[in-house]
């Protein structure tokens, strides 16, 4: 009986060496050394005390890699990335019929009395509000106790523009929208977003709230979160996989493409906006594509039917998440910039991160 047991336990373990085998053998399917070069150089330079990247095609990982001080229990905070996380908290709320995207500010705070109250809940949400992209210089940075206070000071602060007319990347405009998801559903930001997203997803590491280490400070949703690297590929992969993650439905099928949709109309974009900067001309003249953010992320790339087919949320401090959806890949670069090494050098973190995805399809397309 005794060896009988023996026995299954070392075909078991042959089993197991033979699958983590393959997986071995499926990671080095591709020659990754160019994109292995590029982030060691960038490491090398200063620019970053350390990163990490994982890159999955068909919901297989085929690239997994830490550099510099960076490992798996790396947690960084990871500024506008964040976006993305919010939209799908929202989104969430939405799902359950407690907001409607097409909600208006002054449905759910009626101190919004002038021309933001007209503002929706999906122009929050896609930088046309008309809102201030931040604080005004001299006005107290936006890391209030609470969400409550944050939105009583910009309840104060003049529009910039009337709602929908006008594209501005910001992010001030979220932390109404936040409010708003409170009042719904009578939870704090950070509870909400743990419920919603984070536990569902077994992001265990992920958290808007504090936004630094003094702690306390109230959720800045447009860039205060902070993450692991698999916490983020956990969202990715649901989003990839419009809406559920390991066969259980996290958001509706409505909700992801709602979030991917052109949420811009007709609002002006003005030339040289992020997507025109990043991508040029590659599909078709920037200038005359509008259709470049939905819901708390950029549509980097659209198919001739206007479908967003590459999506991404950067950040001014080089974390960057990404779906290819043309090649089935999905990507996530976790870092934090070194500001001082970077702008003696005149290194842009928010505009490096994006080569990635088009060096993955380099490598995809030599490996056919």
């Amino acid at each position: 009986m005794m060896i009988k047991k023996v026995f299954h336990i070392i075909i078991a373990l042959l089993i197991l060496s033979t699958a983590n085998s393959y997986a071995q053998a499926a990671k080095s399917e591709y020659n990754f050394s160019s994109i292995t070069n590029k982030i060691q150089s960038w490491i090398d330079s200063g620019y970053y005390p350390g990163a990490s990247l994982i890159i999955v095609k068909d919901n297989k990982i085929i690239y997994e890699k830490y550099f510099g001080s960076y490992d798996t229990n790396t947690v960084a905070y990871i500024a506008s990335a964040g976006k993305w996380l919010a939209a799908a908290t929202i989104a969430a709320v939405v799902d359950e019929g407690k907001l409607s995207w097409n909600d208006k500010v002054k449905k759910w705070l009626p101190q919004f009395n002038d021309i933001k109250g007209e503002a929706t809940l999906r122009q929050l949400f896609s930088h046309t509000s008309g809102y201030p992209d931040y604080q005004p210089a001299n006005n107290h940075r936006d890391d209030y106790q609470t969400l409550t206070e944050a939105v009583a000071h910009i309840a104060d602060l003049p529009a910039d523009t009337i709602p929908g007319t006008v594209f501005h990347y910001g992010g001030l405009a979220m932390q109404v929208a936040g409010r708003m998801a409170e009042l719904a559903t009578s939870k704090d930001w950070e509870i909400l977003f743990e419920e919603k997203i984070a536990k569902p997803l077994r992001m265990t590491s992920t958290h808007f709230t504090p936004v630094d280490t003094t702690g306390g400070h109230n959720p800045m949703l447009a860039g205060g979160a902070r993450c692991a690297l698999h916490d983020y590929a956990n969202f990715l992969s649901m989003i990839y996989n419009s809406g559920v993650f390991e066969g259980k439905r996290i958001l509706s099928l409505n909700a992801i493409k709602e979030m991917q949709a052109d949420q811009i109309g007709n609002a002006h974009v003005y030339p040289n906006e992020y997507v025109e900067h990043a991508r040029g001309s590659a599909q078709r003249p920037a200038d005359k594509r509008k259709d470049i953010y939905g819901l708390g992320e950029w549509r980097e790339e659209v198919n001739a039917k206007g479908e967003a087919i590459l999506i991404s949320s950067p950040s001014w401090a080089g974390a960057y998440p990404w779906i290819d959806k043309v090649n089935h890949v999905y990507g996530f670069f976790l870092t934090r910039v070194n500001v001082e090494k970077a702008n003696a050098n005149g290194f842009s973190s928010f505009y490096a991160s994006p080569l990635l995805p088009m060096m993955v399809r380099e490598i995809l397309k030599k490996e056919k």
